[in-house]
C-alpha cells in the first residue's frame, strides 16, 4: 500500500514539473515581459548543455570510417562553408573600426528555430558580457535587429524581418532634396524586401535611394545602413507610398554579428 502511494506521489510530482515547465515556456514567449531568475537559469543551462553536446558529436563524426569518395565531397563543402564564415568574421571585425560611439561586442549565432526563421536568432553573448535588451545588432552589411531578451550567457535577437506589428524602426531616405523620414515596418517574403511606410505621396523618392536609421526615438543610432529602394507602390487610397527595400543581408546565412553597446555602459 505504501509503495503504491509513493508511486502515485512520484507520478504527481513528475506531472507537476512538466506542467510548470510548460507554463514557464509559455510565459517566456512574451517578449515584452521581464525575464525571471528561473527562466534565466533554465536558458543558461540549456545553452551550456547544447555547447557541451555539440563537441563530442563532432569528434565522433571525425572518427567515423567514411568512404573516401564521399569524404572528399563532404570536406569540400565544409571547407567552402568555413571560408564563407571566416570572410564574414573578418568583415565584422573591420566594422568595429567605424563604430566610435559604441563599444562593439562580437558574437556567434548559436541557434535558429525553423518555425521562426525570419523572426529571431540566439547568440552566444549575454548579460555577463554587458548585453541588455534593446541593444542594436548589426553585421558588416548593415542593421540586423535588436536584442529582445538577454540571458546570462546568451541573448535572443529580433530581426528586422520580424512580423511583429509593434516592431517599428524610424528610418531616413536619402534623396536629392534631402532626407525624408519614414518607418520600417514589415517584411515581404515574396520579394524578400523590407517594407518602409509613412512616406507622403508628394515625396520625391526614387528607386535606388539609400535607407538608413534616422536616430529618432533614441534606440537605434543614426546612420546605420539598411538597404536601397527596389520598388515603390502607392497605397490603395493613393495618399502615401510604400517602399520595398533590398538589403545586403543574407538572412538565411547569419553566423557572426556585432552588438552595439553604448560607451556609457563601460563606465557603470
Amino acid at each position: 500500500m505504501y509503495r503504491k502511494r509513493r508511486k502515485k506521489r512520484n507520478i504527481a510530482m513528475i506531472i507537476g514539473i512538466i506542467i510548470l515547465t510548460i507554463i514557464l515556456l509559455i510565459f517566456s514567449l512574451q517578449a515584452t515581459r521581464k525575464i525571471t531568475i528561473v527562466e534565466d537559469f533554465l536558458k543558461t543551462t540549456c545553452i551550456t548543455f547544447q555547447k557541451a553536446i555539440m563537441y563530442p558529436f563532432t569528434a565522433l563524426n571525425e572518427k567515423k570510417g567514411i568512404d573516401q569518395s564521399e569524404s572528399y565531397l563532404i570536406q569540400k563543402n565544409v571547407n567552402a562553408s568555413l571560408e564563407r564564415e571566416i570572410k564574414e568574421l573578418k568583415q565584422a571585425l573591420n566594422l568595429n573600426k567605424t563604430l566610435t560611439e559604441y563599444h562593439p561586442i562580437n558574437a556567434t549565432v548559436l541557434s535558429r528555430n525553423r518555425s521562426y526563421w525570419l523572426q529571431n536568432i540566439t547568440i552566444d553573448k549575454g548579460s555577463r558580457d554587458g548585453l541588455k535588451e534593446d541593444m542594436v545588432v548589426v553585421t558588416s552589411d548593415g542593421l540586423l535587429g535588436k536584442i529582445s531578451k538577454a540571458y546570462r550567457t546568451s541573448s535572443e535577437v529580433k530581426l528586422i524581418t520580424s512580423n511583429d506589428i509593434n516592431y517599428k524602426i524610424s528610418v531616413s531616405v536619402t534623396t536629392n532634396d534631402g532626407d525624408i523620414y519614414a518607418v520600417l515596418n514589415g517584411y515581404d517574403k515574396k520579394t524578400k524586401t523590407i517594407k518602409v511606410t509613412g512616406v507622403d505621396k508628394t515625396s520625391k523618392v526614387e528607386v535606388g535611394n539609400t535607407i538608413k536609421t534616422s536616430g529618432l526615438g533614441g534606440m537605434f543610432p543614426r546612420g546605420i545602413y539598411i538597404g536601397t529602394i527596389k520598388e515603390i507602390k502607392n497605397d490603395k487610397y493613393d495618399l502615401s507610398k510604400t517602399l520595398y527595400v533590398e538589403t545586403k543581408q543574407n538572412f538565411d546565412e547569419i553566423h557572426y554579428v556585432t552588438v552595439l553597446r553604448g560607451v556609457d555602459h563601460d563606465n557603470k
